[in-house]
């Protein structure tokens, strides 16, 4: 027999099998003799109370054999010669796992990404952390893995609709990822470990008969009847396919251009934008699990904790968003003149700030003075708050900052808290960045999350602008039924720069979506190839 049985155990009881053994019998009634085996369907810390516990959900097998968790797997397959391909623009989460399901459908994926490997980024992304020099084309957000690489590895999705994702976690243990994410609440990969994976993928890819190109940006495309027939590149060369996924990424504002320069629709979109708060973490988890900060936790082995915090003003959503429990606060900006902050935790979580988005919801009303440029509007809206940044901040990347209660109170502050912003910080008149109307709700968030986390509102906090690429500015259109642009039916749009993903997970899904979607569109109605 197998039953799906609830459990709690104290937090010191974390990774003691016996212990879990032996509550699944109790809760089950039957002896620890009669369980052959379980397997953990999910794991959450549940920290209301002084005494923090982790609740367990297991399949338990009972008085029958035990049969372990089967992943799906990605098996090896030869497409060198398959008789079509696809490019992909772009190596992020929706273009890798995009790929993948190419190879499992027998297509051939080209993947042509405008940055470097994993290895070349690090070094780059070390320039621009030390030196304040950046390179346009490798950077947090463009690179091989795209902007999540870098910033994070959080595996959260809300959607069970986008697609399955039980396969895109399988993937991910598959390449490397610790089998833990398949059952925790959050799961998270971690910044120092995700590079590893990539790379794996990579190396699958390259394997199969599959191509990547790195250093590859495109710079335009002919047409023929409604179709793509060749994409060209900055380095001058012409490359053929079949179809095209387009999986470019929320910054890659150089592609908004080009769909806005040949005609081709593209809508302006709502995005979220604000700064990036940092706390000390011992802070937050007095906070979260209920302490004095000078007496210490009651209970041992407690993570790095995390929030999330939400509060509406004058019809304004100003929410938490990509909280980093024990992380580091990151420049990432795509070019130079420009201040774009990020954050991201290593898999330990154990550095000693907690950094987290607090960001405004941006409407149309917001982006009116940039009208004159059309459905670019909100993405240039978005850039001149980030040019106002760097401005502020003095150039070199370094970011305009300002105590919490000082922001709050609109006054410049006289010193500045430790800062995990390695390009570094400096005190600034933060609210003038914004319009009004987004500081004033920004200020009238913070003493109100200070009453649901007494302790929160502080000047131990800094706040440092600006948090700017949640999401992209502009949506490129395409159809319900065949998921190609309305104009060119075979390009893809695809992931977060499409506007159809807000994540990891989510553009990996929607890759897999997209790439499903061309093989069928292969089995019934070929696209030929035909030259401009």
């Amino acid at each position: 027999m197998q039953k799906k049985i609830q459990i709690k155990i104290p937090v010191s009881g974390l990774g003691n099998e016996q212990l879990v053994k032996s509550l699944l019998a109790n809760e089950a009634g039957c002896s620890e003799n009669n369980i052959t085996g379980f397997s953990l369907l999910k794991r959450s810390l549940d920290a209301r109370s002084k005494f923090p516990q982790i609740h367990i959900t297991a399949s338990v097998f009972i008085n029958e054999p035990f049969q372990p968790r089967v992943l799906f797997q990605q098996n090896q397959r030869d497409v060198s010669r398959a008789n079509k391909s696809v490019i992909i623009i772009g190596a992020g989460p929706a273009g890798l796992f995009a790929a993948l399901s190419l190879i499992r459908s027998g297509l051939r994926p080209v993947i042509l990404e405008r940055g470097k490997d994993i290895r070349a980024r690090r070094r780059d992304l070390a320039t621009l952390n030390k030196e304040g020099i950046i390179n346009p084309e490798s950077n947090y957000c463009f690179g091989e893995g795209g902007a999540g690489t870098y910033s994070d590895g959080k595996l959260y999705t809300r959607s069970n609709k986008r697609g399955n994702i039980h396969r895109i976690l399988d993937l991910f243990v598959g390449f490397g990822a610790e089998e833990n994410i398949l059952f925790e609440a959050h799961p998270h990969i971690g910044t120092n470990k995700l590079p590893g994976i990539i790379s794996a993928m990579r190396d699958y890819i390259i394997e199969c008969g599959g191509e990547i190109h790195f250093n590859k940006k495109m710079t335009g495309w002919s047409e023929y009847r409604e179709k793509i027939t060749e994409i060209q590149t900055a380095d001058g060369d012409r490359l053929l396919a079949d179809a095209v996924i387009l999986a470019t990424g929320h910054s890659a504002r150089d592609i908004f251009r080009l769909f806005d320069q040949n005609k081709k629709e593209i809508q302006a979109k709502p995005f979220a934008l604000g700064i990036r708060v940092e706390h000390p973490q011992e802070l937050i988890n007095s906070i979260q699990y209920h302490y004095e900060r000078e007496q210490g936790p009651s209970v041992p082995g407690l993570p790095a904790a995390a929030y999330q915090l939400v509060h509406t003003e004058n019809n304004r959503s100003i929410f938490s968003f990509c909280m980093c429990p024990g992380g580091i606060i990151a420049p990432a900006a795509t070019n130079e003149g420009e201040i774009v902050v990020n954050g991201w935790s290593p898999s330990k979580r154990n550095n000693p700030f907690a950094n987290s988005g607090i960001v405004v919801n941006i409407e149309e009303k917001d982006w009116q003075a940039w009208s004159k440029y059309g459905p670019l509007a909100a993405m240039y809206f978005q850039s001149s708050i980030e040019q106002k940044a760097y401005a502020l901040g003095g150039g070199s990347f370094k970011a305009p900052a300002q105590r919490m209660t000082d922001f709050v109170n609109g006054k410049v502050s006289t010193s500045l808290p430790s800062c995990s912003y390695m390009p570094g910080i400096g005190s600034a008149d933060v609210p003038s960045v914004f319009p009004k109307a987004i500081s004033r709700s920004l200020q009238h968030a913070f003493p109100a999350f200070g009453i649901k986390m007494k302790g929160f509102f502080t000047q131990e906090a800094v706040i440092v602008a600006t948090e700017s690429r949640t999401s992209s500015p502009v949506r490129i259109p395409r159809n319900d039924k065949t998921l190609a642009h309305p104009q060119i039916i075979n390009l893809f749009p695809c992931g977060e720069g499409a506007g159809y993903a807000g994540g990891i997970m989510s553009a990996a899904m929607d890759g897999e979506r997209v790439a499903e979607k061309i093989a069928e569109i292969f089995s019934t109605k070929p696209i030929i190839h035909v030259n401009a």
